[in-house]
């Protein structure tokens, strides 16, 4: 099995990607969404954990062997960085989401040193907007960042976008049509549901796909 198809098994095991096309999900920005993503839950889940952590290990691995540091993002990325720290003898920290307004009012926690090179970790990609918020106090503060990754991408076309422009590569565990096509296989959903969780993918702020494909 490769690693898209388990994580996504992984995640639909223990609904940390919930997809419910009927009755949507209400996002903070107001669109109405079939899928609810909660990655922490793979936190609580040991197998799961063990499968996340050990997988974003061999892609960094893979992909970045030369990483110095991990930088997780506040705060969902912490726990995930600090584990996969452990697992290759890395230094790791994280980066807040502001600068603290007391002590030595650090953004970065945790010894960065100029020049190092930094993978940062994060646990879902959807506009890309807070991780590449991340990104640019690493870049600030010295570092060379080497990418991201990440559990899971929607894959939406302006996170895409986003990241293209900021000079920056993720490359998550897996993704919204990796999970949806195995949720179909396994009878989370319909198989005619899939059409319409990638036209939200493709477009979450048209909402023609909600009546779409009612058997």
């Amino acid at each position: 099995m490769n690693r898209k198809t388990l994580i996504a098994k992984d995640l639909l095991k223990i609904k940390a990607v919930f997809f419910r096309p009927e009755e949507p999900f209400i996002w903070a920005s107001g669109i109405k969404s079939p899928v609810y993503c909660d990655n922490r839950l793979t936190l609580t889940a040991p197998q799961v954990r063990t499968d996340v952590e050990t997988a974003l290990a061999g892609l960094i691995r893979e992909k970045y062997p030369e990483a110095e540091v991990l930088m997780g993002t506040s705060t969902a990325g912490i726990a995930h960085a600090a584990i996969v720290g452990h697992l290759l003898s890395l230094p790791m920290g994280y980066v807040r989401s502001g600068a603290k307004d007391h002590g030595r009012q650090n953004q970065i926690e945790g010894k960065l040193e100029k020049g190092q090179k930094v993978v940062v970790v994060e646990d879902l990609i959807s506009t890309g907007g807070s991780v590449i918020e991340v990104v640019d106090v690493l870049r600030k503060a010295g570092a060379e960042v080497l990418g991201i990754v990440s559990i899971f991408t929607y894959g939406m076309k302006r996170g895409l976008e986003r990241l293209t422009a900021a000079k920056i590569e993720n490359t998550s565990l897996t993704d919204f049509d990796t999970v949806a096509s195995v949720a179909a296989q396994e009878g989370y959903i319909r198989p005619e549901d899939v059409e319409r969780l990638i036209a939200f993918r493709n477009n979450p702020s048209d909402e023609s796909w909600i009546g779409g494909n009612r058997a």
